[in-house]
């Protein structure tokens, strides 16, 4: 039986797809997915770090490679069953281990992302793109201590767990906060 997961109403499937195709941009319209995952990830980390509060609004999770933004991973492998037309505006589905963008777009075409956004984006690119994959899940490992080998599983990373490695005053606060935010932000999207 295929793993099918339930993607609650705050996750905003629209603009983790842009924040994909960011980074597909960047890599002239076609983007390994391991690569994606960890750059997604590591935007998110960053975003956290810098301004208390993720770009995507994703759950994380430790895999074998490092840590994922699971519900943007459930899209890039087709898996998710919700909201679809909003990645594939933007994602054209998986080819083998390749993500590529749908449709010609520029950067201006990414009306989700805010200039604060774009500017955390352009980072994380300007420092990993040069990177192999596989070396850039292999620096995960080492400079994300919220990751945990999950030994050929998944491990959820609590929120706290996260702040609390970025060095967070209140990491136990902050990821409450983060909470109720995504509880208002399901009411709003709620049918």
């Amino acid at each position: 039986m295929a793993y099918v997961p339930t993607i609650p109403d705050w996750f905003l499937t629209r603009k983790a797809a842009q924040v994909t195709a960011f980074f597909a941009l960047k890599s002239e319209g076609v983007i390994n997915i391991l690569k994606a995952t960890k750059l997604v990830y590591l935007s998110d980390r960053r975003s956290l770090d810098l301004r208390d509060f993720p770009i995507t609004n994703d759950q994380y999770v430790s895999m074998a490679f490092g840590p994922v933004n699971s519900y943007t991973y459930s899209y890039m492998t087709g898996v998710a069953p919700i909201r679809q037309e909003e990645w594939f505006e933007f994602i054209a589905a998986r080819h083998g281990n390749d993500l590529r963008l749908a449709q010609e777009i520029d950067v201006e075409d990414l009306d989700e992302l805010s200039r604060g956004d774009l500017r955390i984006l352009e980072a994380v690119w300007e420092e990993f793109k040069d990177i192999d994959r596989f070396d850039l899940a292999d620096w995960t490992h080492r400079f994300c201590p919220e990751w945990v080998d999950p030994r050929r599983s998944s491990i959820p990373i609590e929120m706290a767990s996260l702040l609390n490695a970025l060095q967070k005053q209140d990491p136990i606060g902050l990821a409450e906060d983060l909470q109720d935010e995504r509880r208002l932000l399901a009411g709003f999207r709620a049918p």
